[in-house]
């Protein structure tokens, strides 16, 4: 049995962007990540309305955004009208692989 060589596929294609258009309507779970804490089941069950839950980031420092769980770029929390936004201030360079 024989198999196609991926090795010497010509990748002009892929890399001059023309085929970028079969996955830009591929969904992502963007998530912000304000901050983070840990607690112990008491704590937690001690919470009520009104609790306040300290988190480890000082109120306006920067801001995780990820993209699928993965830190895609840093940014500052904004107001826009009545709704919260994220303005992205630093897109995180992604290793080579």
């Amino acid at each position: 049995m024989q198999y196609d060589n991926f090795n010497d596929m010509d990748l002009q294609n892929t890399q001059s962007g023309e085929n970028i258009g079969l996955i830009l309507d591929v969904p992502l779970q963007i998530t912000v990540e304000l901050g983070k804490c840990k607690r112990s089941i008491r704590d937690i069950l001690a919470l009520h309305t009104g609790s306040v839950i300290v988190l480890d980031r000082l109120a306006g420092e920067m801001v995780d955004i990820m993209v699928n769980g993965k830190l895609f770029a840093k940014g500052e929390v904004v107001v826009i009208e009545d709704n919260y936004g994220v303005r992205v201030t630093d897109i995180i360079a992604m290793p080579q692989t």
